[in-house]
């Protein structure tokens, strides 16, 4: 596995009142091979290696599930908006086609 993949990074708003609607930004260190280009130097297909589904959680309920497919762009950025109404961890789990799980936990602790 190349060195960096499924390193992951949550941006949150500095401070959060209780029940604020925040932005959460996040992004992951991800290939994102389709399998459909092809090595320059051996001109063999590279072999699809992409992020397939995305779960987030806070206060360990599932808030969203996504289903992902080859037509997102290498190391995927992604943002939502969260009410944050209560203190409690908010996950992200990544995984990819080739069984790659990665995951990120930051503490949500509203004012």
């Amino acid at each position: 596995m190349p060195q960096g993949i499924g390193k992951i990074k949550i941006r949150l708003p500095r401070t959060v009142r209780k029940g604020q609607v925040i932005a959460v930004k996040t992004l992951i260190l991800h290939p994102m091979e389709t399998g459909l280009r092809t090595d320059k130097k051996t001109k063999k297909k590279i072999p699809a290696y992409y992020i397939n589904d995305v779960s987030i959680y806070y206060g360990g309920q599932l808030i969203t599930h996504e289903d992902w497919t080859i037509a997102v762009s290498a190391n995927p950025f992604m943002s939502f908006y969260l009410k944050a109404d209560k203190e409690a961890p908010l996950k992200i789990v990544w995984k990819d086609n080739k069984g790659g799980v990665y995951q990120k936990t930051v503490q949500i602790t509203p004012r």
